[in-house]
């Protein structure tokens, strides 16, 4: 019987733990700072974040604020293309500093037929000047206008990979695909906002910016 290599048996535990760390590391993907019990949340965007179609309440700020017990800033203006919230943006950023920014805008971009380069940029130096502040940004994809079955605009993706952000790629598409969630052809009703807001929640749990469910 031959003797046992030990030094050999330790390298390889030690390649496999090695390896499986990776693996879940790889499969977790960018992870959020765990808000503290004082943290603060910027909702950014225009009518989809504002709340159009639902009453103020109803926003998924509102009902984000209610799911996570955090203050969450409803920063939505309606109508807004993504060159005005680009230079409003750095302004609530000192004003509130928030822990976490959740970033959803280029929809009326696309509706005025902006050139998606231009969308693209702009969403960027938004990113850049939450990053450059320190702040977590949670990257929320609008879909392409359409009738039936909306996909995510490509743009959100790039940034998402480009940036390594968190990022929630399909909430907007599934809801206003859905005319049972929806107040009009744009914008979610309650119940779809409220849909949002849970999707948002979920995320911010698996991505450890609040205790896991």
């Amino acid at each position: 019987m031959r003797p046992v290599n030990h030094r050999y048996t330790l390298y390889l535990v030690v390649l496999l733990l090695g390896l499986a760390s990776s693996a879940c590391n790889s499969d977790s993907g960018p992870q959020l700072p765990r808000l503290t019990s004082a943290a603060t949340l910027l909702a950014f965007g225009d009518s989809l974040t504002y709340g159009t179609g639902a009453d103020r309440d109803e926003s998924y700020p509102a009902v984000l604020a209610q799911l996570t017990g955090h203050t969450v800033i409803n920063a939505g203006i309606p109508g807004e293309v993504s060159a005005q919230g680009r230079d409003r943006l750095p302004a609530l950023l000192d004003r509130h500093r928030p822990a976490l920014l959740l970033l959803t805008h280029g929809g009326n971009d696309m509706l005025h037929r902006v050139d998606p380069a231009t969308t693209r940029n702009n969403l960027e130096d938004m990113i850049q000047a939450a990053t450059q502040r320190g702040i977590a940004v949670i990257l929320i994809g609008v879909p392409k206008p359409g009738l039936l079955f909306l996909e995510t605009a490509d743009m959100y993706d790039e940034l998402a990979e480009k940036f390594n952000l968190v990022y929630e790629d399909s909430i907007f598409a599934t809801v206003e695909s859905d005319n049972t969630l929806k107040s009009d052809q744009i914008h979610p009703n309650a119940a779809g906002y409220h849909q949002i807001a849970e999707s948002l929640f979920t995320l911010l749990s698996k991505h450890g910016a609040l205790p896991g469910l």
